[in-house]
């Protein structure tokens, strides 16, 4: 009770250099506050959006790994293998739809979806929309796709979707995709397609109901009840009836265009929805009545039956169920060949960027203040006890043992530290939300300029300004579409552009031990020259 006492007086005695030691330690307590707070917030906002993300994920073929693995064989002095390149391309179409139910079955799978998509060409009287007209619209409405080597087209599962199969290399006006379930329409689940005529296609129905976009609908002066014809872009006599039930509006679909190389296809304009049995129907007689045909200079066939991609979705409910199923698949029998993967978590892991940045500078600003903090608290506690080494010899000299003495300048260290880290700490909980919001508005601003210039450089994302749009937020109920760059949606980067809370327990605890080390190193100091001293030598040679 006495040192804690003794130490009370002699921080008073000496206000001038306690409120130096104070108000550098306060600056210290603020920036770590903060740097401490950024942090936090960083890691809040990471687990609060993993907490409530709904995660969909894909099997597909692992392109990497197959390159790595070319890689190690060429490392080795291995001759490349071209069959062996060309079987393992041949594998990159996909599984059957028996082998993704299959693994939909694992316990931690939530939902499962799927689609399937080809394309196929308009008729006399249902033509594509396309910015082109006269004659560049008739070419860009017929255009078609490089001939694709044979292993590579195509999916396996649902009529023309033979891995390795024969397929038509002939891009049509449309692409037409077939969806499993109302489960599958994810646009339409999360608001952004409505149907503002008629209504969708019965679910699982073989008829060939359709549901067309309005620009479609306009284009051809078409309303719903009305029939279309579209027919197989490698067999134009082959046509099928298709029967308008609904047109539908999609607002993801904010820019229009023809798309890569001016396919008319890829444009969101030009896409047809309807039942996956449906679809499923066409390509399967598509390949009944396909012909075959022979190229004689390369040998390579090439048949009129339609192509399809097949695409499934698995939905889990949390990060824990989506890593589980990664390995229950390989424990099912997923061939090595094939990875899991999910565009949420990437989409999620992008959106964090600007703030994870903010995080790591604090980091470092974090270290670099407290180092230099150190040093400064450490120079003026050595300072202090030379300024003092007559008071520790009359404190010794009078049978006060060394440790008690240095006890009580550490007491007085502990005191002045304290109440600059409840102060620092008190101040920096008020302003932690708004600078971390200011900074993350900055970082933000950085990283989507670095982005559209990246963009740029690639010759994308040059438009007016009166055709920017701002930057789309996440969906609220913390979902990404699986499909959205393939149904034309509009991927631009969504970051987490603000936080609501930063300071917390973890911090306050955190600042606490910050000011007992911050004490420990500036007290250690002091015992050791206290330690050091001789009381008698002290008083003997004061002048």
């Amino acid at each position: 009770m006495y040192i804690i006492k003794n130490a009370l007086k002699c921080i008073g005695r000496s206000k001038g250099r306690n409120i130096l030691i104070g108000v550098i330690v306060f600056v210290i307590a603020l920036s770590a506050c903060l740097g401490l707070s950024i942090r936090q917030a960083a890691e809040s906002a990471r687990e609060e959006t993993l907490k409530d993300l709904k995660i969909t994920a894909n099997i597909s073929f692992d392109r990497n790994a197959m390159m790595s693995e070319i890689g190690a064989q060429r490392e080795e002095g291995q001759k490349f293998d071209r069959e062996q390149f060309s079987e393992k391309m041949g594998k990159m179409s996909g599984l059957t739809l028996e082998e993704y139910k299959k693994y939909a079955t694992a316990e931690t799978v939530k939902d499962f979806y799927y689609t399937v998509t080809t394309s196929l060409n308009g008729s006399d009287g249902f033509s594509s929309v396309t910015t082109e007209t006269g004659e560049n619209e008739s070419t860009a409405n017929n255009s078609a796709a490089p001939e694709m080597p044979a292993e590579t087209r195509g999916n396996k599962g649902v009529g023309g979707f033979g891995r390795g199969g024969i397929g038509g290399g002939m891009q049509g006006d449309f692409s037409v995709i077939g969806y499993s379930g109302e489960n599958a329409m994810t646009t339409f689940l999360e608001g952004t397609a409505t149907i503002n005529k008629g209504s969708v296609f019965s679910e699982g129905t073989e008829n060939y109901d359709c549901i067309i976009p309005s620009e479609l609908a306009e284009f051809n002066s078409l309303s719903v009840g009305d029939s279309v014809k579209i027919t197989n872009p490698n067999k134009e006599d082959e046509a099928y009836t298709l029967k308008i039930v609904g047109i539908y509006t999609d607002s993801s679909a904010n820019e229009s265009g023809t798309g890569f190389m001016g396919m008319t296809a890829s444009d969101p304009a030009n896409q047809i929805y309807m039942s996956y049995n449906a679809l499923s129907k066409i390509i399967a007689a598509s390949e009944k009545n396909a012909t075959t045909e022979s190229n004689e200079t390369t040998g390579r066939e090439s048949s009129t039956k339609l192509n399809g991609q097949l695409n499934a979705a698995y939905v889990f409910s949390n990060v824990e169920d989506y890593e589980q199923f990664a390995n229950d698949v390989i424990e099912m029998g997923l061939n090595e060949n094939y990875t899991v993967s999910s565009s949420d978590i990437e989409a999620f892991e992008n959106s964090l960027i600007p703030l994870n940045t903010l995080s790591r500078l604090a980091g470092y600003f974090l270290i670099v203040i407290l180092l230099i903090g150190a040093i400064i608290l450490i120079v003026l506690n050595i300072f202090n006890v030379r300024e003092r080494k007559y008071e520790i010899g009359v404190l010794t000299a009078m049978g006060m043992k060394k440790f008690k003495v240095a006890l009580q300048f550490l007491t007085e260290i502990f005191v002045i530290t304290l109440a600059a880290v409840i102060l620092g700490a008190g101040i920096g909980a008020v302003v932690s939300v708004p600078v971390t919001n200011a900074l993350l508005e900055n970082q933000v601003a950085a990283q989507s300029d670095r982005s559209e210039r990246i963009e740029q450089g690639f010759g994308r994302g040059q438009k007016p300004d009166s055709a920017k749009t701002e930057m789309q937020s996440p969906p609220e109920d913390g979902s990404f579409n699986p499909f959205g760059a393939f149904m034309g949606t509009n991927n631009q980067n969504a970051y987490v552009t603000e936080i609501s809370s930063a300071m917390n327990f973890t911090v306050l605890l955190q600042m606490l031990l910050i000011g007992i080390l911050l004490t420990l190193i500036a007290g250690a100091v002091s015992m050791l020259f206290i330690m050091r001293y001789e009381p008698l030598k002290i008083l003997a040679n004061r002048d």
